[in-house]
């Protein structure tokens, strides 16, 4: 698999830097010098490519998560222009030849989009991955009780702490501006680490700030598991996850496991159930959804639900959940209006969705997998109101 990646990304780097230097640097300067500086990035990041693929071990990969961050961003950074610049004047090639248009609008267009492209990487990098976006939502139902109408709820996702090490004052940050929500509750819906529990280290007491008048509730993601690490052993990872739960108890966080709460409010309550991760394969696929159930038949029930796809998967067929809260697609970090690539994957991604009254709600998370970025889709902090 690693393989594969690497030559596709190898063909991605190396394709768009032979066009160029054919098409217009063996034309615009014969000192060899510059030259050699201009395959210089490419030399560069194919080495840092190879070192990756084929020499890092999971170990390094740990300790260095946010160089190999850096290093695609970096990769991304170089390539892309280079590639819209080069696909650009390609197309203009047959315009040109048989119609006789200028090459002139083709270039500038490649180099229009290769701007852009530049722009949208170090704004994403280096201001969008911490843009917290406070986004007020209502949701509303004939069968919610009166007491709980404008009920509060502020609901965070995907936070993977272990991209934000060495960074605690974001965490700072986010965790001020939900307080600044005076929610009434905060529910948390999966992916708090990235594999370890040990990644909570230097934020474990700053989570803990968290605060709400009917407490903060969680459920578990499919990283949070830690399937994606290379343990020596299966009782190490199920020791992680149970250090990870009781991490979790320790942040005054309550886990909900297959399981539900009551909340209450006067003489009126409802039910807020939580289960494991229930993603389509490959994820893992944990939830008892009845066995969490039990007990709240006939009340108005709001679910959380790591992984969208559970929605229409069991929760609409065979439930009467009011309202499902998810998260797990980070709308792929990259989003322009209404529009990412996360929609080509998942049906339900980013937002609001109704079939009646019946609601979901699905949090384009905090944190980010892999490439330290986001554009458009900025880390997400929902604040719920629930409305009869």
């Amino acid at each position: 698999m690693l393989q594969r990646l690497f030559i596709f990304l190898l063909i991605f780097l190396i394709l768009p830097d032979i066009y160029l230097y054919l098409r217009f640097i063996v034309h615009l300067t014969a000192k060899r010098w510059l030259r050699i500086l201009y395959w210089l990035p490419a030399f560069l990041l194919s080495a840092g490519l190879l070192y990756l693929v084929y020499f890092s071990n999971n170990a390094f990969a740990e300790r260095h998560t946010q160089a190999i961050g850096w290093f695609s961003i970096f990769f991304f950074l170089f390539t892309a222009p280079k590639l819209l610049l080069s696909l650009c004047t390609i197309i203009g090639v047959p315009f040109h030849k048989w119609l006789r248009w200028p090459r002139t609008p083709f270039i500038c267009t490649g180099l229009t989009l290769a701007v852009i492209s530049i722009v949208m990487i170090i704004y994403g990098s280096f201001i969008g991955r911490t843009q917290f976006d406070v986004k007020e939502v209502t949701y509303s139902s004939p069968k919610l009780p009166s007491a709980f109408d404008r009920y509060r709820i502020v609901q965070l996702s995907d936070i993977h702490i272990g991209s934000w090490q060495g960074n605690a004052s974001a965490i700072q940050k986010l965790v001020k501006l939900v307080n600044e929500q005076q929610a009434d509750l905060i529910v948390f819906t999966g992916d708090l680490v990235n594999h370890r529990a040990v990644e909570l280290n230097d934020f474990q007491d700053i989570l803990a700030g968290l605060k709400a008048k009917d407490g903060v509730y969680s459920i578990l993601g499919n990283h949070d598991y830690g399937p994606y690490f290379h343990w020596k052993s299966k009782d190490e990872q199920d020791d992680n996850l149970n250090d990870l739960l009781q991490r979790q108890a320790a942040m005054g966080w309550k886990l909900l496991n297959n399981s539900h709460t009551i909340l209450i409010q006067g003489s009126d309550s409802i039910a807020l159930i939580g289960v494991e991760n229930e993603g389509e394969p490959p994820f893992s696929q944990y939830a008892d959804l009845p066995e969490a159930m039990r007990g709240t038949e006939g009340m108005f029930q709001i679910l959380l639900s790591h992984n969208p796809t559970h929605w229409r998967r069991e929760v609409l067929p065979q439930t009467y959940i009011d309202l499902m809260l998810a998260g797990h697609t980070h709308a792929m970090q990259l989003k322009f209006g209404n529009h990412s690539p996360s929609s080509y994957i998942y049906p339900e991604w980013s937002g609001m969705y109704l079939e009646g009254t019946r609601g979901l709600y699905v949090n384009e998370g905090i944190g980010y997998v892999g490439l330290p970025f986001r554009f458009g889709a900025w880390p997400e902090i929902t604040v719920l109101t629930l409305r009869q």
